[in-house]
């Protein structure tokens, strides 16, 4: 029996990684498959016995904007640099939208998916990057929304001035993944020994949206209130946001050094969330 055993051949070998930081591109291009089930789930099952359903996509960033523009621009006041309010906010909430639904979503990742992690196999990070597809998918949904606007406000003789910078969109998208998917994995593997992460999370979610301008400009900031303007400048999604709103919307504050500052962090910032990965997804169904 024993020899029979010895010479049996296995087509596929299931070991601990031996490396802290494996990114096993191999294995996920093996189970792209599941991948594309698991975006296909969050996108059904997330709206799912819901009378309205997909619309939500719209909905959300439509009454979002209606409310900004009623509180922030007309009771407090606060300018938007010469932008129509609709498409100031609505430029903001569009890269927020997508950061904020990668992080909070993907922070859950052991947490919610214990059981099947617990019976079956599969390349872990497959489930934490399946949300950041799925929302990309919401994400121009949303988009196409904007642009609607966009085109309305154009037609009707507004001075949008859209610049070359506009071609820096796909590079800025991938920066919001990567800083969404970073601090998100990064804080689910926190989260399995430490469960109050999970409601500081949320509450810092929303905190972090008052240090990010969307409801407000950065020149603004800088220009009134100086002495604490370097708080909202050490966020790395203030440059992405800004870039975004100076290259579709002509207005707001570009700096190189600065889209710089928010690609390292992003970079460093996946490393070490996938080092802790890795790190407790060896042994996390002890700790859960």
């Amino acid at each position: 029996m024993e020899q029979e055993l010895k010479e049996e051949k296995w087509d596929l070998i299931i070991r601990p990684h031996s490396k802290l930081l494996h990114f096993g591109f191999k294995e996920l291009i093996r189970y792209r498959d599941l991948l594309e089930m698991f975006i296909k789930r969050d996108i059904v099952t997330l709206y799912k016995q819901t009378i309205l359903g997909p619309l939500w996509y719209v909905i959300q960033p439509l009454l979002t904007t209606i409310m900004f523009m009623f509180v922030f621009g007309n009771i407090a006041g606060i300018p938007t640099d010469g932008i129509p309010q609709p498409l100031f906010y609505m430029a903001g909430i569009l890269c927020w939208n997508y950061f904020s639904e990668c992080l909070t979503r993907t922070s859950d990742t052991f947490l919610v998916n214990q059981n099947i992690f617990g019976k079956v196999y599969f390349p872990r990070l497959i489930v934490p990057l399946s949300i950041t597809f799925s929302n990309l998918i919401k994400f121009f949904i949303q988009l196409i929304l904007f642009l609607v606007l966009y085109l309305y406000f154009i037609l009707k003789g507004t001075s949008v001035a859209p610049n070359i910078y506009i071609l820096l969109s796909p590079f800025l998208i991938i920066l919001l993944a990567g800083l969404g998917l970073g601090f998100g994995i990064l804080l689910s593997a926190m989260t399995t020994k430490y469960r109050d992460l999970k409601f500081l999370t949320a509450f810092g979610v929303q905190l972090w949206m008052y240090i990010t301008p969307i409801i407000y400009p950065l020149s603004r900031m800088q220009e009134t209130y100086s002495n604490y303007s370097w708080i909202i400048t050490l966020n790395p999604l203030t440059p992405i946001i800004e870039t975004f709103k100076f290259g579709v919307l002509g207005a707001g504050v570009f700096s190189w050094g600065a889209l710089l500052y928010s690609t390292v962090f992003t970079f460093i910032l996946l490393l070490v969330g996938i080092v802790v990965f890795n790190k407790v997804e060896r042994n996390f169904m002890d700790v859960v």
